[in-house]
Formats: structure tokens, sequence, C-alpha cells
């Protein structure tokens, strides 16, 4: 069975967004997308000493709900994120496991104290999501200036990427989704 990618919009997105976000996802990975009612309680991964929420901490919450045992399941929350070696992160996700989580936070121009570009957040929040949900399958950091798997530190290197992989990384993909194929028998 092919897998699903689960969506937990914790954020809210709007319709508009939710609807590029799920088309963009299914046209990028080729696989059913649906938006989930499952939750999580953001308020428990708050760290009150650093004032922002442990991603790894939300994802836990994520790896307790039930999904089928290929499906994906990716949080979209509107915090501010942080692991503990890093100031802060745009999100979170499993090397080739379930879970993911993407904060819109620091994606949204007034966070930098400028005028606000609903659409520009929206490009940043999908090529985030793609890229957090293309560790799950198995996608690491690619070295490819404008592929969305290359690691980004700042909203500035989130712009120059493109919202597909390069080619190096869809067929690392497509490799991970055959072997998936073949798995199943």
């Amino acid at each position: 069975m092919p897998p699903v990618i689960h969506i937990i919009d914790a954020i809210p997105l709007s319709t508009r967004d939710r609807e590029s976000i799920l088309h963009s996802l299914h046209q990028i990975f080729g696989v059913s997308v649906v938006l989930s009612n499952k939750q999580i309680d953001i308020q428990k991964a708050f760290d009150t000493g650093r004032n922002q929420h442990n991603s790894t901490a939300l994802l836990s919450q994520l790896l307790r709900h039930e999904i089928g045992k290929t499906d994906k399941i990716i949080a979209l929350v509107g915090v501010d994120l942080f692991i503990p070696i890093l100031t802060y992160v745009f999100g979170e996700a499993q090397l080739s496991g379930p879970a993911a989580i993407v904060s819109s936070h620091r994606l949204a121009n007034r966070f930098y104290g400028m005028e606000d570009d609903v659409i520009l957040h929206r490009e940043r929040l999908e090529k985030e999501i793609v890229h957090e949900i293309g560790h799950t399958f198995g996608l690491k950091h690619c070295r490819q200036f404008e592929c969305v798997m290359r690691s980004s530190t700042y909203v500035e290197e989130i712009d120059v990427k493109h919202l597909h992989f390069c080619a190096e990384c869809r067929t690392l993909f497509q490799q991970f989704i055959n072997d998936l194929y073949d798995s199943q028998g």
C-alpha cells in the first residue's frame, strides 16, 4: 500500500495555504496527502528558560499517533522551535522515520520586522514541509544550491531553494519508493 502523508494543522492555515500545500505535496511525493484530526499538545514542549518549544518533544508526541506502517505524519505549528544544540530550527524530522514538524514562526517577514508577504510566507512553509518530509523518506541534506533538501539556517537560504528535489534527490526518493513497493511484494 502506498504511503499517506498526514498533516496536523496546528497553525491554523488559511484555506488557500492549506490547498496549495496539499496540492504541492501530492505533486512532489506522488502519494495521498490528508489533513489529520489528530492533535499535539504544543504547551507540553514549552521550555520556560528559552521561551521556545522543543521540537524533539513535539516529535515524540507525533510518534504516539497510530498511522499506517509506511505513512508519514507532519505537524505544522506557529511557535518558535529549538533543539538543545541550536538557537532555533525551522523544523525537525526523523531520518527514514514517520514523523516531522515544521514551524511557520520564523518564516514570516514580520518576525524580522518587515512587511508581511503572504505568498513568500507560503512558499517558505511549503519548502520547509517538503524538506522535512524528504528526511522521513530517507533523504539527507543535499549540496545542490537550489535543491529543497539543502540545509537552511536563514530564511534567505530558503528563498533561493526550489520547491522540488534536484535530479539526484529525486532519484534517491524514487529508489526509496521502489524499495517500499518491492518489500510489500
